[in-house]
């Protein structure tokens, strides 16, 4: 949960699905809140590869009620949970 609001904001599911293909593919949807919202879905696919290519199968579910939904905002979110490896 990252917030800056001050409540969960949007909250979304991020998973690898597995299948017959050699590259994963990645599945994000939003469960509630913005789904207009491009910047969201990137972070969650972002963080969802990270955590699988470190040998995670386990999906995400991440909350974000932010205000800036800029680039460097999401960088900064991602940088931190790989930082301090919290999945």
């Amino acid at each position: 949960m990252a917030s800056q609001i001050g409540t969960m904001g949007t909250i979304l599911h991020a998973r690898k699905e597995e299948g017959v293909a050699i590259h994963p593919t990645f599945n994000v949807s939003v469960i509630f809140g913005k789904r207009d919202e491009p910047m969201l879905v990137a972070c969650a696919r972002q963080l969802i590869e990270h955590i699988s290519s470190s040998g995670s199968s386990r999906p995400l579910v991440l909350s974000l009620g932010l205000k800036d939904h800029s680039m460097e905002t999401m960088k900064g979110i991602v940088s931190s949970v790989i930082e301090h490896r919290l999945w």
